[in-house]
């Protein structure tokens, strides 16, 4: 037998031991860290630029069409676009486990076989596929101290310096400037045009005829005459640098020998690229870089990477004026999430110390498990390194739950060997090995029912398919090295640190200890009675049994529905949405009062700050704040967390009538959503029209907000806005001598931007952009002022041409799956869960009228897949554990007697969790899965000695007892090990306390009565099963009792 190998050749158990704690070492070395596994679906998305377009053109000329070449591309799960002004973007979701590489070059294939049926402009801006996460990992603000450079200035030397480094650092996905370059910008004065009778399509011809650099060839290039000596290449002035170069240009020369330069006609400066966007940090102006991970990248070690290249880039910025900060970091709360697990890991193993001196009163007993604790899970270790995965949230809660399994491995054999030597007075070597014949087969079948508890986790697909495999595979593989060590390390221990006993040396000590351990005794004593009574009278307790159940049902069905903890990061956003037509000066103004508010709160260290850019989408009107927190030490009370800030900045922002504000805490897994709270999207799926859809929607937004279940429901996206229609009078054009041609280019490129070429401007090349002067743009009748040239020299205004008027449509137009679709979010109100508000939702779509349907996206998508496999995947926990038992005991009937006890787990689980008012999440889920299979081990304890007892013919009634007074202690001390190992995971505060919360409270409410109400009922069902089903005896084997 294997034990009696490792028994007789301890040092062999050493050097297994030692192998894998140099092997887990190495590997902990390497191991990632991550808040979580890559559990967010892959994605790509597709970005394009069309100037001056509005939503409705962008959608119907680009993206609609890129959007019909997706459909069908490979494991695509869902996907969406939106068109806004100037841009269009497709987001692609793929199915977890999707190859991105092998997508995005289908996805640039596809956009190949439709890119000459787009607009010019937008082929020569280029159609993008990117690989990044959905959010912003950190948050980079580059400030002048001594206010010396603009927010321009700083801009362009981002772009110019900082952007592409940090583009190349490992794990980064996208750096975003939020800010500008600069670009030769060409400003039209109308009235000059109108005077000098140019057209704005005449100054584009002169700027690309002039502003080019050509290949001008080599003075004796071959093939040369005979006699040619010298070789020199030839140059000519290429492309110009500076406004003075520009303005120089010549756009017409007249007879009388003088020229029309464009200095004359339009206004040329170093300016912006583009005024729509721009970054504040604590309220001042400052050029932003958003950072946005690249897919399976490393949040903790790209952060890191980042923050090390900007301080090497920043040795070279000019002394004085340009410095840099890290105002927003989310990698923050990762690190000290997973410093607090890595902590109550810690504890755990500490408590579980003191349990096990407490019960066994013997130091050398004590320490043998202490010493295995640490090898299993250097081991669990090893094995997450080969499989590749992290170390992350759910890796180190198994490997606390684990703590509590291994060690029970351990406690199994040590209290084993220790009453043997007590009461057959027997040496600490013969002791172990008889323990061993005993309770190997008993070590085996835990281990294998765990196993197979857990291992059906590991099939699910999804999200949460990923989140339950790490899981599931790290407790797997430390319940495989705890077996290991069971049936290796811990006889060999057992066999040579253990000492015989004698009268002053047994498991009672002194003092404390004594007292404890006589204490036990009569409790054991009264336990055995209390079990003879029961057994004479089963009918009461099986009753009892079935009104647990009842309960437990009662109580299940009640629990709210969740996807996973709303956590307090350190950091939260606030959207800022002003009514459609609102312009920047405006939009600023509500955002310097949103910034002044967080920055008179004590909590808060620093405010981020972006105009015309949000989650909601982008525009004049549209801004956003990312609010970065103190350390969560500095935040010890309720009202400091950040879903209390949150809540308490809504109800301030509230006060703000010319402005809609809210601020949202992130989701718990930001790859899943750019904000928290659910993802509703309504469609049109029988082509009412978006008219229609935007009645709808705002008839479910006004049942939401008489809904109990809901808060915070709103529209994302942005609202209907006032636009100038100019309806062109094509007759009176073509009569005056204008094409339309020659009409459209001037519109564009004067009330647009014109993109005409590019410059040179220390090594970097940037844009030559033309539009007409701010004054043009101010009014209606300024804009009717345009002049344009006609065929025959004359100038026409505009005026003549169009007949402007106001029509209302929406500047931001959204698709979902092909159709045309409307964003609500909204959360669940303050006690409910987000399965409640899922459900609230769903019903209100059924009084919507009739040709519209709806559809979830991001995390609501993945609770509700994830709600759908929860039953199937305890179903088949149940049937693993089931079919493992009736392989190992050769029995039908004997894996009833054990399975009959999981109820009595899961009530206390559901108990536990329904007293602290927690939902029915993922977490949860998980420690039910972990449940069933503690459950069961408890009762392979008693049934596993008392069925060897029956077979060697004791009677059934007494083997039972005999079983119970034997395996009380270990059951007992096993438990209390385990809820003490857990325990610090429901007294845990600050980062990632809430999935610490949810995890530890139903675990250790299931063990709780797994154990309690177990010790009492698995007699029960045991002698009741037996009764039933006679069975038949396994071969005799040595005795068992003492």
């Amino acid at each position: 037998m294997i034990p009696n190998f490792f028994i007789d050749r301890p040092i062999f158990a050493w050097v297994i031991a030692i192998i894998i704690c140099f092997g887990g070492t190495l590997a902990l070395r390497n191991l990632p860290v991550a808040q979580y596994p890559a559990v967010a679906p892959p994605g790509l998305t597709i970005s394009l630029n069309y100037p001056g377009a509005s939503a409705q053109i962008v959608e119907e000329s680009a993206v609609a069409l890129i959007e019909q070449e997706m459909n069908g591309i490979e494991n695509l799960q869902y996907m969406e676009s939106s068109s806004e002004v100037g841009t269009g973007s497709i987001t692609l979701t793929f199915k977890p486990g999707t190859d991105l590489n092998y997508a995005s070059v289908e996805a640039q294939n596809r956009i190949k076989r439709v890119e000459a049926r787009l607009p010019d402009d937008v082929r020569r801006l280029g159609v993008t596929v990117l690989k990044s996460a959905r959010n912003f990992v950190t948050f980079l603000s580059l400030i002048s101290p001594d206010n010396s450079l603009s927010a321009i200035d700083l801009g362009n030397y981002v772009a110019a310096n900082l952007l592409e480094p940090l583009r190349r650092v490992p794990g980064v996905g996208e750096a975003l400037l939020f800010g500008t370059e600069y670009s030769m910008r060409i400003w039209l004065q109308p009235d000059k045009l109108f005077s000098y009778k140019i057209s704005p399509s005449e100054i584009t011809k002169a700027v690309r005829a002039q502003n080019v650099q050509i290949a001008s060839g080599e003075l004796g290039q071959l093939p040369q005459a005979p006699d040619q000596t010298l070789n020199a290449v030839i140059t000519l002035q290429g492309k110009l640098k500076s406004p003075e170069e520009f303005g120089n240009i010549i756009l017409r020369t007249n007879v009388d020998g003088s020229t029309l330069r464009l200095h004359d006609v339009a206004t040329i400066e170093l300016a912006a690229q583009s005024y729509a966007r721009s970054a504040r940090v604590d309220g001042k102006n400052d050029a932003g870089i958003a950072i946005r991970l690249s897919p399976g990248a490393n949040a903790i070690s790209t952060v890191k990477n980042v923050n090390e290249k900007m301080a090497e880039l920043a040795q070279f910025f000019p002394k004085g004026k340009i410095d840099w900060l890290n105002p927003y970091d989310t990698a923050k709360f990762v690190a000290i999430s997973i410093r607090e697990v890595a902590i109550s890991l810690l504890e755990a193993v500490i408590l579980v110390f003191l349990v096990m001196y407490l019960f066994m009163g013997n130091f050398r007993a004590t320490l043998i498990p202490t010493i295995v604790v640490p090898i299993a899970l250097f081991g669990g270790i090893l094995g997450l390194y080969a499989l590749d995965y992290s170390i992350n949230v759910l890796t180190l809660f198994a490997m606390v739950l684990a703590i509590g399994i291994v060690v029970d491995d351990a406690i199994v054999v040590v209290e084993n060997v220790e009453r043997l030597m007590t009461t057959e007075h027997l040496s600490p070597r013969d002791a172990t090995r008889k323990a061993m014949g005993q309770i190997t087969s008993a070590v085996i079948a835990i281990t294998l029912v765990l196993s197979a508890v857990f291992l059906p986790m590991t099939f699910f697909g999804g999200s949460t398919g990923a989140i339950y495999r790490q899981f599931a595979v790290t407790l797997v593989l430390t319940m495989g090295f705890s077996a290991l060590m069971a049936i290796t390390l811990t006889p060999a221990l057992c066999a040579t640190l253990l000492r015989p006993h004698t009268e002053q040396n047994t498991l009672i000590g002194a003092g404390f200890l004594e007292k404890f351990n006589q204490f036990f005794n009569r409790t054991t004593t009264r336990y055995v009675s209390s079990v003879s009574r029961i057994l004479k009278k089963t009918s009461p307790y099986l009753v009892a049994y079935l009104l647990i159940i009842a309960v437990t049902l009662a109580l299940f069905i009640r629990l709210p529905n969740s996807f996973l903890p709303e956590e307090d990061q350190g950091s939260f956003v606030t959207i800022v949405q002003l009514p459609p037509g609102a312009t920047t000066n405006r939009t600023l103004q509500v955002l310097k009062e949103v910034e002044d508010y967080y920055m008179q709160q004590p909590e808060v260290a620093h405010v981020v700050g972006v105009l015309g850019f949000s989650f909601a989408g982008s525009g004049q009107n549209a801004g956003i704040a990312f609010i970065t927190l103190k350390d969560w030490n500095l935040r010890t009370g309720k009202d400091s967390s950040a879903q209390a800030l949150v809540r308490k900045a809504n109800m301030a922002f509230f006060r703000i009538k010319q402005a809609m504000v809210f601020a949202i805490n992130p989701p718990p897994i930001p790859e899943l959503a750019a904000a928290g709270g659910f993802d509703f999207r309504l469609q049109d799926r029988s082509g009412v029209g978006r008219e229609k859809l935007l009645e709808a929607r705002n008839m479910a937004l006004g049942i939401a907000s008489q809904n109990t279940h809901l808060i915070g429901v709103r529209p994302e996206g942005q609202e209907p806005a006032p636009q100038l229609y100019l309806d062109v009078d094509r007759t009176k054009t073509e009569t005056l001598g204008i094409s339309m041609s020659d009409l459209n280019e001037t519109i564009q490129s004067a009330l647009g931007v014109a993109y005409i070429n590019d410059f040179i401007l220390q090594g970097r090349v940037l844009r030559v952009q033309m539009q007409a002067n701010a004054d043009t743009r101010k009014t209606v009748d300024s804009i009717l002022q345009l002049p344009i040239r006609n065929n025959k020299g004359e100038m026409v205004m505009l005026s003549e041409l169009v007949r402007p008027r106001w029509i209302v449509a929406s500047p931001r137009l959204d698709r979902y799956n092909g159709l045309p679709a409307m964003k609500i979010s909204g959360g669940a109100a303050p006690g409910r869960s987000s399965g409640e508000a899922i459900s609230a939702m769903e019903d209100i779509a059924t009084k919507l009228p009739n040709g519209l349907g709806f559809e979830w996206s991001g995390i609501a998508f993945e609770e509700k897949l994830a709600g759908a496999e929860a039953p199937l995947l305890f179903a088949v926990s149940l049937l693993a554990v089931f079919l493992c038992l009736a392989a190992l005991y050769e029995s039908w009937s004997i894996p009833f007697a054990v399975m009959l006890v999981v109820p009595l787990g899961i009530f206390g689980a559901v108990l536990a969790v329904s007293f602290r008012g927690l939902p029915n999440d993922v977490y949860f889920k998980v420690g039910l899965i972990a449940i069933i299979g503690l459950s069961a081990k408890n009762a392979i304890l008693i049934i596993e000695f008392a069925r060897t007892l029956q077979d060697e013919g004791m009677d059934l009634i007494d083997a039972t007892l005999e079983a119970c007074r034997l395996r009380f202690r270990p059951i007992l001390m096993t438990s209390i090990a385990f809820i003490a190992g857990v325990f610090p995971l429901i007294l845990s505060t600050g980062a990632g306390a809430e999935s610490r919360h949810a995890i530890g409270t139903g675990v250790i409410g299931g063990m709780f009565t797994a154990t309690l109400l177990a010790v009492f009922f698995v007699p029960i069902f045991f002698v009741v099963v037996r009764r039933i089903f006679k069975g038949k005896s396994l071969p005799k084997k040595e005795s068992t009792h003492a």
